[in-house]
C-alpha cells in the first residue's frame, strides 16, 4: 500500500470535509466544489484523513508540503544520536601513567555521550586473582562518577571481568555542547585574527 496521500482526481469520495488553505474550517463540501476551489487558489486538495467520515481534505501546495516533509525528516535524522558503545581494555596489574592514559580516554567517551565496555584481561596466574580486576573497575568508576554511572555491575566471562558505564548525558545533550563549544572557539579564533585598529595620529 502507497504511504502517499491521494490527491485532486485520484480522491474518490462523493463528498469531503474541507480545509481551507490557511487552515481554517469550510465545512462538508461535494468533491467537485472541494476540487473547483482547488483549482481557484491554484492549489491542490489533498486527503489529510482518509478514514474520516467524510473524508478531510486540505487545499495546499502538495509539491512544496513534500519538500518541506523531506527536509523536516532529514533534519530529524541528522538530530538523531546513536550510542555507542566503546571499548578500553586493561590488565588487572597496570601502571598508574598507563591507569591515567586509559581513564582519560574514557572520560572522554562519557562526555561524548557514549557508553564504556571496560574489559580487565587476566593472564595465566591473574585469574585466581579476580580481586584485583574488581577493585580496578571500582577505582575507575569512582574516579569518573561525575560523568557516568555502572550500567552493568563488573561481572567475570571467562578469563575477563566486564563492567559497563553508561554516561549522565544523553548523546544529543553531548553533541549539542561540543557543537556550541566549537562555536566559541570559532568565534575567538576570529576575534584574535581580526587586526587590532590603529590608534588614530594626533
Amino acid at each position: 500500500m502507497s504511504a502517499e496521500p491521494r490527491i485532486n482526481d485520484r480522491i474518490r469520495v462523493p463528498e469531503v470535509r474541507l480545509v481551507g488553505p490557511s487552515g481554517e474550517q469550510v465545512g462538508i463540501v461535494p468533491l467537485a466544489k472541494a476540487l473547483e476551489l482547488a483549482q481557484e487558489y491554484d492549489l491542490d486538495l489533498v486527503e489529510v484523513a482518509a478514514t474520516a467520515r467524510p473524508p478531510v481534505c486540505k487545499l495546499m501546495d502538495y509539491g512544496k508540503f513534500k519538500y518541506e516533509s523531506a527536509m523536516k525528516a532529514r533534519e530529524a535524522r541528522k538530530n538523531q544520536a546513536h550510542t555507542v558503545i566503546k571499548e578500553m581494555k586493561l590488565r588487572p596489574k597496570i601502571d598508574p601513567h598507563d591507569y591515567d592514559t586509559k581513564k582519560g580516554h574514557v572520560v572522554r567517551f562519557l562526555k561524548q555521550g557514549d557508553k564504556v565496555k571496560i574489559t580487565i584481561m587476566f593472564r595465566g596466574r591473574e585469574q585466581s586473582r579476580p580481586e584485583l580486576g574488581y577493585r580496578l573497575l571500582q577505582r575507575l568508576a569512582e574516579d569518573v562518577q561525575e560523568l557516568g554511572f555502572v550500567e552493568s555491575n563488573p561481572k567475570q566471562d571467562g578469563r575477563n571481568m566486564i563492567m559497563v558505564l553508561g554516561p549522565h548525558k544523553k548523546k544529543t545533550e553531548a553533541m549539542a555542547e561540543a557543537r556550541e563549544a566549537q562555536a566559541a572557539r570559532k568565534a575567538e579564533r576570529q576575534q584574535t585574527d581580526s587586526p587590532a585598529e590603529e590608534p588614530a595620529e594626533a
